[in-house]
């Protein structure tokens, strides 16, 4: 096919069709061109296509360029693989109310996950693990549908949680052949979770994780089991599994993706877990660091923490530290095998970062790159005496309880809207009496203002904090006092203990009530008084003080009458960062690595902004995609993406178009 496409050199991807009754195989269609699967090919083989194709497209010959993974033999060869890969999407419809979540011809995802396994029960229950959807495997994690009519209901058509009913429909025992007439999957796939399913039987007739057998416990391991599955199916603690596991010596081992299925050495430290006997992963006497990534794009958290991690890693490198990667996302930069010095591709789930820890034993872990996934993992190194670099536990804990940071407020003299805290929705409604309608609810430690609504009655609050509870039980739901009209503006800044370098100030065009990743704003700030930026300039380093901060913070503020109120403070790289880095044209990822590390101070950089005139941050929705919900903006953010566009003045036609629609959909 690519040969009668003429004179083409470079990369090219064709769809194939199949038909699994009798395997006849037809072309669908074919691209000339790299795809979006290609970053997923390049990252599942070890083979980087659009590096080569970019040589081809020039003028060289694939026997003329070296394999990147072996360093001694040559392009011109197709990847043998020794393990599975599993691709997962990774929808938000719980972002949009109303929208259709029948899966077709047109692409609903925002992000996918990679794993890697040695079977393909192993790799798809790494892939469930790298979800953040708070699953714990492919089912057998409190979770699972019980309802037989309700299953086959939802398996007639297409969704976004498929697997996950098709493998409740063969715990309850429907038929192999009823399913794969309804749903059309490959009857191989379906007896592949059918297994998972015979495992669990056997499972749950042990009592206690001393009563199941060593050559049992690893095939439950060699087919993706994590610990806390296996303990959600004995109902006892993950604790207990986890230490017989270990006392019986089965733990991860590493592999290398080296693109030959080990007939050659591999030069590039590119690794993935099993259990199997040998581990390939040899840790060096050198000092290292790990960085943890943020899982898949999805809304609130995409593809700008890749950026921080990516600045973070080649930072540590500069330092002197060995630096080690760990991620799950084929679509980032962090995850090419040649720019950490140490790739796990792995789930970042609690026990997988364990054991590489236990491997590697590093100075410590960062986690203020890696947004709220790695963020939350945070009380998890805490626990277990891994050191933080940066920020420490104590201060993170303290800027996200709420509480506790209002309490800081308070004895800063910073001002901030009255707020409460609520257990349950009767608590709730006496808070929001109290505080004053409208009210903002949200749950504790969420990202990209999840589950957030501003409410004006009793009713919508009532529904609000059940829905909450429902989605977030182990969370508290914060209730604060709503500025009604308010201008908001954030900082980014670097503090190293004894400066606080103010990074950026972003004023948002829209006012309070439109979360801040949609909407747009401006750096430097355009409207707010030069007493007010102070004010705001003054409340960022007593806070960054107080917090203890080493490295990154990001505080968010409200302007009402003039009068400055501080609504958070997230201690680690935000969304924002990289824009203001790009648009001052310095690399403060870079210095507020070296700042985590305690080898650099602020003292030590030259910092000179290059920006002309203003910066605007524009927020990119796909409502196209979801033709039936509501489009209008408030506190749970609904954007895919953000550009950047440059103008020299506010007379700018395109700036005052925004400026003019500012309130044109906040949600009344």
């Amino acid at each position: 096919m690519m040969r009668s496409l003429g004179n083409f050199a470079g990369g090219c991807n064709v769809q194939f069709a199949q038909n699994p009754e009798n395997e006849e195989l037809i072309a669908v269609e074919i691209n000339p061109r790299v795809s979006r699967s290609s970053a997923l090919a390049s990252k599942a083989t070890g083979y980087p296509i659009a590096k080569i194709a970019a040589k081809l497209s020039i003028g060289y010959h694939l026997d003329e360029l070296p394999n990147q993974i072996t360093k001694t033999t040559s392009a011109f060869f197709e990847p043998t693989l020794d393990y599975v890969i599993v691709k997962m999407p990774r929808w938000n419809f719980d972002k949009f109310p109303g929208a259709d979540n029948t899966l077709g011809l047109q692409m609903k995802s925002v992000g996918e996950v990679m794993a890697i396994g040695r079977s393909f029960l192993e790799a798809l229950q790494k892939a469930c693990q790298s979800q953040e959807n708070n699953r714990m495997g492919l089912g057998a994690d409190m979770k699972e549908w019980i309802r037989t009519e309700d299953i086959l209901n939802r398996l007639e058509i297409p969704s976004d949680d498929r697997i996950y009913r098709l493998k409740d429909a063969l715990r309850l025992g429907v038929p192999e052949k009823t399913l794969q007439k309804m749903t059309h999957i490959d009857p191989w796939f379906i007896r592949q979770i059918k297994y998972l399913v015979q495992l669990e039987e056997q499972v749950i007739r042990y009592n206690v994780a001393e009563d199941i057998p060593k050559e049992f416990f690893i095939e439950l391991k060699q087919c993706g089991y994590s610990d806390a599955q296996i303990a959600w199916l004995m109902r006892i603690r993950e604790e207990e599994v986890t230490r017989q596991r270990m006392s019986l010596g089965i733990k991860r081992t590493y592999k290398l993706v080296d693109t030959c299925a080990a007939e050659f050495e591999a030069k590039t430290p590119y690794y993935y877990s099993s259990f199997e006997t040998e581990n390939e992963s040899i840790p060096s006497d050198n000092k290292k660091v790990i960085v943890l990534g943020s899982g898949p794009n999805r809304i609130g958290q995409g593809i700008e923490f890749d950026y921080c991690c990516v600045h973070g890693l080649i930072a540590l490198k500069e330092a002197g530290y060995e630096s080690i990667m760990i991620n799950c996302n084929p679509e980032t930069v962090s995850t090419d095998f040649d720019i950490a010095d140490k790739l796990y591709f792995e789930p970042v789930f609690w026990e997988h970062i364990q054991e590489i820890i236990a491997l590697e034993k590093p100075e410590g872990v960062i986690v203020q790159l890696g947004g709220q996934t790695a963020l939350k993992l945070a009380k998890e190194f805490h626990k277990h005496g891994i050191k933080i670099i940066g920020t420490d536990y104590a201060s993170m804990d303290l800027a996200e309880d709420r509480g506790s940071f209002s309490d800081l407020l308070k004895a800063l003299h910073i001002p901030y809207p009255r707020y409460g805290v609520a257990r349950n929705a009767d608590e709730g409604l006496d808070l929001a009496r109290e505080i004053g309608y409208p009210v903002l609810v949200r749950p504790s430690y969420v990202l990209g203002g999840q589950s957030m609504r501003i409410v004006i009655n009793d009713n919508e609050l009532e529904r609000t904090i059940l829905h909450i509870f429902k989605h977030f039980p182990e969370n508290r739901v914060l209730i604060d006092h709503f500025l009604e009209r308010a201008k908001e503006a954030e900082i980014d800044a670097i503090c190293d203990g004894e400066e606080v370098h103010i990074m950026g100030i972003m004023e948002h065009i829209e006012p309070a009530g439109i979360h801040s990743g949609d909407s747009a704003a401006l750096l430097p700030t355009y409207s707010l008084s030069e007493e007010t930026v102070q004010t705001m300039v003054e409340y960022a380093r007593k806070l960054a003080f107080a917090l203890n901060i080493r490295g990154l913070i990001n505080i968010q503020f409200a302007i009402k009458d003039e009068k400055v109120y501080v609504i958070e403070a997230n201690p680690r790289a935000s969304r924002t960062t990289p824009f203001i880095a790009k648009a001052y044209g310095v690399p403060f990822l870079n210095i507020a690595t070296k700042v985590m590390l305690g080898t650099h101070k602020l003292k030590d950089f030259k910092i000179e902004k290059k920006l002309e005139g203003y910066a605007i941050k524009v927020p990119v929705f796909s409502f196209d995609k979801f033709p039936n919900v509501d489009k209008r903006l408030g506190p749970e953010m609904k954007s895919t993406g953000e550009a950047i566009r440059f103008i020299k003045d506010l007379r700018d036609p395109y700036f005052r178009e925004l400026e003019r629609n500012r309130s044109m959909y906040l949600y009344q």
